[in-house]
């Protein structure tokens, strides 16, 4: 008598990741689409012999949607959404291999990896010019206001000049690498009156002015490292008439008065005259018409 013995195999052996545990450093200018944890360092082997389904999870909030398998059944790891290095720079991934569908009534075995994905902030902004206004929806912009300055007319000045709303100073937003910044004068500088310190930016002059007509000036900021990463802004120099003579204020003393219980932004009135506002006034000889 022959008797034929067939093993039916049981599902009793869980899947198992070559490593539990992986780590991966992630430029900020990686490319939508791009591999970042290959198939065969996660795909789970299972004793069982059975087809291992995939699905891929994230721990960390506002970090959903950036990261994404290939298939149900293929565990490649790639980059699903641009990446800002502002808006996170670390992410936890959980990825879950089964060896039944997760529909599938049936018992499952199920295996987890983590992989802890670090963001490297990478040289993807201009210079900023400071200060600057940063917008709330766009963190790679912030806008900053012409630099304002003058001069005396005939008149050469040794020292750096003074300018508002402070002196020329950009700064490398991508603050992890934080690139040296040079300065140049790039337009707007006639008869190249003015010189901009590479280093410091501080704008001198050098010669003097003999006319009135103001300057425009564009100054340019560049990173060392990274030649086209650069940002110009604009340094308005008036020429004006040297003052020779300080304000002064037409009275010594002004006396006024005002009444018990009047509402904010009242008038003060002049003391000893109730109808008309009190008027302080300064003149300067420089200035003989303002």
């Amino acid at each position: 008598l022959e008797i034929v013995v067939i093993i039916l195999n049981e599902n009793d052996n869980s899947p198992v990741f070559p490593q539990p545990n992986l780590t991966r450093d992630v430029p900020e200018d990686t490319k939508v689409g791009t591999a970042i944890v290959a198939r065969e360092e996660v795909t789970a082997s299972d004793a069982d012999l059975d087809t291992i389904y995939y699905e891929l999870t994230t721990t960390v909030q506002d970090t959903d949607g950036y990261f994404a398998i290939r298939g149900v059944n293929n565990p490649e790891i790639y980059l699903q959404k641009a990446l800002d290095y502002d808006r996170f720079n670390l992410a936890t991934l959980l990825l879950y291999a089964r060896d039944r569908p997760v529909s599938s009534p049936e018992p499952t075995n199920t295996a987890t990896a983590t992989i802890t994905i670090t963001i490297k902030q990478s040289d993807t902004r201009a210079p900023w010019f400071l200060p600057c206004t940063r917008l709330h929806s766009d963190t790679s912009v912030c806008i900053s206001s012409p630099y304002s300055g003058r001069v005396n007319i005939s008149e050469m000045s040794t020292d750096p000049l003074l300018l508002e709303p402070g002196p020329i100073y950009a700064v490398d937003p991508d603050y992890t690498i934080n690139d040296r910044i040079v300065y140049s004068i790039v337009g707007g500088n006639t008869d190249a009156v003015f010189s901009v310190d590479e280093d410091t930016g501080n704008l001198t002059m050098n010669k003097i002015v003999t006319s009135p007509d103001s300057f425009l000036l564009q100054v340019m900021a560049t990173q060392v490292s990274n030649i086209r990463k650069y940002s110009v802004a604009t340094v308005e120099i008036k020429v004006i008439n040297k003052s020779n003579f300080p304000p002064y204020f037409e009275n010594r003393v002004y006396n006024g008065m005002v009444y018990v219980g009047l509402p904010q932004r009242s008038f003060v009135y002049q003391a000893g005259d109730p109808s008309t506002p009190l008027v302080i006034t300064a003149m300067d000889q420089d200035f003989p018409d303002v």
